[in-house]
């Protein structure tokens, strides 16, 4: 019974703070912006509570805010890429649980290099492995145009991958 649920903020936060720290992290790619957009969710979400009817619906509220934070936060700061890249590798040195490769922290780097909207229906598609429909519901965006964001966010990864790697193997 969902109207039976009983929103916990301390729980849902314990439960979903390190998704909503990825996704924001991923999108703008500066720890210390993503720390602040999750901090700035889960405010809003202590505010928006006694809305909540499920654990389902709150996990959902919380993806779609985090994501437009991110992307209200990269329209505000217009951060370069050189900066993320700078923040990304400073953001996976500083915890050895979120260490990648040199070639997985390149990957990360051309992942901020995408338009936004591709990037965002990346990161919803596999770092949280929702369905199109999920995701152009947490966009708020016709499921035909988060296809497309994801068909050509995959193929303009795929072609940066190939450039980048090839150059970074010939450098090794």
């Amino acid at each position: 019974m969902a109207h039976d649920w009983q929103p916990d903020l301390e729980q849902l936060l314990d439960e979903h703070q390190s998704m909503v720290f990825s996704l924001a992290l991923r999108m703008t790619g500066d720890r210390g912006l993503a720390e602040e957009i999750a901090q700035d969710v889960f405010l809003e979400l202590d505010v928006h509570m006694g809305k909540m009817k499920s654990a389902d619906h709150a996990r959902f509220w919380l993806r779609q805010v985090a994501m437009n934070r991110s992307t209200d936060a990269l329209r505000r700061r217009k951060v370069r890429c050189t900066d993320l890249w700078v923040e990304l590798e400073e953001g996976h040195a500083s915890r050895a649980e979120e260490r990648l490769s040199p070639v997985g922290t390149r990957l990360e780097h051309l992942l901020t290099t995408l338009p936004e909207a591709q990037r965002a229906a990346l990161i919803l598609r596999y770092q949280e492995d929702m369905l199109p429909e999920e995701i152009a519901a947490a966009l708020d965006a016709p499921v035909a145009t988060v296809k497309s964001h994801l068909q050509r966010g995959l193929k303009l990864l795929r072609s940066k991958a190939t450039n980048h790697l090839r150059e970074f193997i010939r450098g090794a």
